[in-house]
């Protein structure tokens, strides 16, 4: 009897997991629509609260400090103290966060908001990952799991821009964080019944105070630095002396966790191919989605005129492509071809997308020269999730959440400096082309298809990068072996390894039954 023939069916996944996994997506997309949702209600903001031109961009910066310099150490309290307390607190933070900034009447009151949103966000966001790959153990399941908590991410990010133009238009700026209440409620509600109990062994096993001392004002400094480049410039003394420190912080926080006795994060972690490999792709390929997300919004808006809401409808078809593609067929893909070719493939589609808008002209019309790019964006749906899996790959039961949070904090960063970088690059050239007496349409362009180019090459670097580090199949999160082919047909009936059991699971229709 052939293995095909005589392994047991995947089982049928119970309602409490499916409703923890609906738990933790809707956490996500609350955090990821929070942060695109707030950029088309500043202009309102300023002039309601009368933020000064500097102050204006505290209300992100605040947000993105404490949210990418928390991260890792959330990950690691979870693992210590329980993933399902600190998601439950990191929400309960967030919506009651929520709530300050929507009945904020001043600037310092909507900062302070603004910066609780973000530890909040960071507590659960940290820990997301690693309930997420201990409740789904089973490959079939985990990557069908990871597709749909990469789906609502990327929702999120998509349709943020147009619900923000929407409530702050009709009903006022203040409601973009009101929407957040009862998300954040329900989630509460449903998050506590639903998630499994999780006890850590306590934060005497990793309670390295100078560590986390370390990390998080590494991080924070250098996130900070990096957000406030386009006011200063790389060159100046102010942003190399910061840099310096922050480098210097995070330096020695490796030094302390070689030698520390109960270190905050492992270091064995990052021997981990598939970890390791997995953020720098990551870091790679976020810093060039920016000039995707942001500059052809701001393309449509300064050089094609759209409003608000025609901007966020315009790139609907790239958010619409990404969902059914993650959904439909990225965890099929992964089981028959691995995770490895699924996560190129979906690289070299990125790379198509940031190549034609290289080209894109200033008179655009949408179908022909906008709405091909769009679709392409279809290659996010297949990385993201793939990357996921590799990221996740080397975690063990006690250190997922650590793992979660490193994952994530590689993201932060790779948005910060995206957004330093090809904004910079953009606006300096715009400038340059400007003086060269172009027009304005002319001169923004040209700066975008800067910032375009330069996002095709780190694309092509995130694929050298995945083709040369993330080989073999990935480790199991739930015990941290490798996965192992299995063996011939015919030999040892229940002896199939995780990847030959997805790929049967796929030509069997069992993935579908399990879901």
């Amino acid at each position: 009897m052939s293995a095909t023939s005589s392994a047991p069916p995947s089982p049928r996944v119970p309602p409490s997991r499916r409703l923890a996994l609906g738990v933790i997506a809707t956490g996500m997309l609350m955090v990821i629509l929070d942060g695109s949702i707030v950029t088309v209600a500043m202009p309102a903001i300023q002039s309601d609260l009368r933020f000064s031109p500097a102050g204006l961009s505290w209300v992100v910066n605040a947000y993105l400090i404490a949210f990418g310099g928390l991260l890792l150490l959330g990950g690691r309290i979870g693992d210590l103290i329980g993933r399902k307390r600190v998601f439950l607190v990191g929400t309960a933070v967030f919506t009651a966060a929520s709530l300050l900034a929507a009945v904020a009447t001043s600037p310092a009151v909507l900062i302070a908001a603004r910066f609780l949103q973000g530890v909040g966000s960071a507590m659960a966001s940290a820990v997301s990952l690693g309930i997420l790959v201990t409740l789904f153990s089973e490959p079939a399941e985990r990557s069908r799991a990871i597709a749909v908590f990469s789906f609502t991410g990327a929702v999120g990010a998509s349709i943020g821009q147009v619900l923000g133009g929407l409530l702050t238009d009709a009903l006022g700026w203040h409601w973009i964080f009101l929407i957040n209440l009862p998300i954040g409620l329900l989630t509460l509600a449903v998050a506590i019944p639903v998630l499994p109990a999780d006890r850590g062994p306590g934060l005497a096993a990793g309670a390295d105070a100078l560590g986390a001392l370390l990390v998080t004002a590494g991080l924070m400094l250098g996130i900070y630095t990096v957000v406030k480049v386009a006011d200063y410039g790389w060159t100046a003394a102010r942003t190399l002396a910061l840099g310096a420190v922050s480098i210097l912080l995070i330096a020695l926080f490796l030094v302390r966790q070689a030698t520390a006795r109960t270190p905050l994060m492992p270091l064995r972690i990052l021997r981990s191919r598939g970890v390791a490999g997995a953020n720098l792709v990551q870091l790679l390929m976020v810093a060039a989605l920016f000039s995707f997300q942001i500059l052809v919004a701001l393309y449509l808006r300064n050089v094609l005129g759209y409003d608000a809401t025609g901007t966020g409808l315009a790139m609907l078809p790239a958010a619409v492509a990404i969902g059914a593609v993650s959904l439909g067929v990225s965890a099929r893909l992964s089981a028959r071809f691995g995770d490895r070719a699924v996560l190129l493939t979906g690289l070299a589609l990125l790379t198509g997308v940031l190549g034609l808008l290289v080209r894109v002209p200033v008179h655009a019309r949408y179908v022909p020269d906008l709405l091909p790019v769009m679709l392409l964006a279809a290659g996010f749906g297949l990385a993201l999730p793939a990357l996921t899996s590799f990221g996740m790959s080397g975690a063990k039961e006690d250190d997922a959440g650590l793992v979660s949070g490193l994952f994530n904090t590689t993201q932060q960063i790779g948005m910060a400096l995206g957004v330093a970088v090809l904004s910079t690059l953009a606006a300096s050239r715009t400038d340059a082309l400007l003086v060269r007496g172009e027009g304005r349409a002319e001169a923004l362009t040209g700066g975008y298809h800067l910032a375009f180019a330069v996002g095709t090459g780190l694309i092509v670097a995130a694929f050298a990068v995945a083709f040369t580090i993330l080989r073999g199949p990935a480790k199991s999160p739930a015990n941290g072996a490798e996965t192992k082919p299995g063996p011939p047909r015919g030999k040892r009936a229940s002896g199939l390894g995780d990847d030959e059991h997805r790929a049967r699971a796929v030509r069997t229709g069992e993935c579908e039954r399990t879901w």
